[in-house]
């Protein structure tokens, strides 16, 4: 196992700046939050050979992350500067990302991230605590300047890298107009059912890095896709490599030189998901892929209105893209 997890840890992307990033990493959203035993999953995770933990202000597993990084290197299992961890700003954050990746780097008990992204491009008040908000909760955004105070973040150290998550080809295209310092990545929703074509293609010429969130439809939640994992496309050259078929989601991804975040804390899908970096789809398992319908799942639907919201309908928010 030591020599398969030596190998694995090279499978990394080399983003614009900060240092490379895993191509495959665990997320850590789920609800509810038991601790502990995402911790030892985590954990288990690290052993198996993952390096990349996705976390976020908002999914209340940032000190589960950081406990189980500190015994994973307490039990020299890794390095600090073996793992790369993401954590993002949420929508009430806006108005100091100084002060809240400081809130975060203290739940993690970390003195940097490796990543610290734009979760939504919503602005919400500084006291809205609902993941949904109300009519009365948004604020007005101002982009530069967020962005602004997340480029001080990486000139303190507290950060490696800065990106963002969620946003079209549009809103990325607007950011690269003013930033100093552009995103590394674009964390989206990205699997066989949503393929990001455009999106891929403006990251690949503006040098930016895709990472795919839900890169298997997220079927065991009650807004995942539950068709993916199981439409006979997936499943026929899923035996054609005698593979399942996540991990040929997972090879797509790959093979579209993009990475992935995939929430399981259970062993024996973390080595599966794992294996999918040995498999290889030639050209008639990809144009088969391309026959599949296309359904986004990760609507954002909660962050539009029409009277407070900057986007008064989902077009609105997704800029045509969906």
């Amino acid at each position: 196992m030591a020599e398969e997890s030596s190998e694995r840890e090279i499978m990394r992307r080399k983003l614009s700046y900060g240092g490379s990033i895993p191509l495959l990493g665990l997320g850590t959203f789920t609800y509810p939050i038991d601790g502990d035993s995402m911790e030892a999953s985590i954990i288990k995770a690290i052993k198996i050979g993952y390096r990349h933990l996705d976390t976020a202000s908002l999914y209340g597993s940032e000190e589960a992350v950081g406990k189980a990084i500190k015994k994973a290197i307490a039990n020299k299992i890794v390095k600090r500067e073996d793992i790369f961890v993401t954590t993002k700003l949420w929508c009430n954050e806006h108005h100091d990302p100084l002060s809240a990746l400081n809130s975060s780097l203290k739940r993690l008990g970390l003195e940097y991230v490796d990543s610290y992204m734009i979760h939504w491009l919503v602005k919400l008040k500084p006291w809205a605590s609902d993941m949904v908000p109300k009519e009365d909760e948004f604020d007005e955004l101002d982009l530069e300047t967020t962005w602004n105070h997340m480029e001080k973040c990486v000139d303190l150290g507290l950060t490696k890298t800065i990106g963002v998550s969620n946003f079209s080809s549009k809103k990325l295209l607007h950011l690269l107009d003013f930033a100093s310092l552009p995103p590394a990545v674009n964390q989206v929703e990205m699997h066989l059912m949503w393929r990001q074509r455009k999106l891929r293609e403006v990251c690949s010429s503006k040098n930016v890095h895709v990472t795919a969130y839900s890169p298997l439809g997220s079927p065991w939640n009650p807004y995942g896709l539950k068709n993916l994992l199981q439409h006979p496309i997936v499943h026929s050259i899923a035996s054609k490599h005698e593979a399942t078929p996540a991990q040929v989601a997972l090879r797509w991804i790959l093979s579209m030189g993009a990475s992935a975040v995939v929430k399981s804390f259970n062993e024996s899908r973390l080595e599966e998901n794992m294996a999918s970096f040995a498999l290889k789809l030639d050209e008639q398992d990809l144009q088969e892929i391309d026959k599949l319908e296309e359904k986004k799942m990760a609507t954002g639907e909660f962050l539009v209105n029409a009277t407070t919201s900057q986007y008064k309908n989902i077009q609105e928010l997704w800029d045509g893209e969906i």
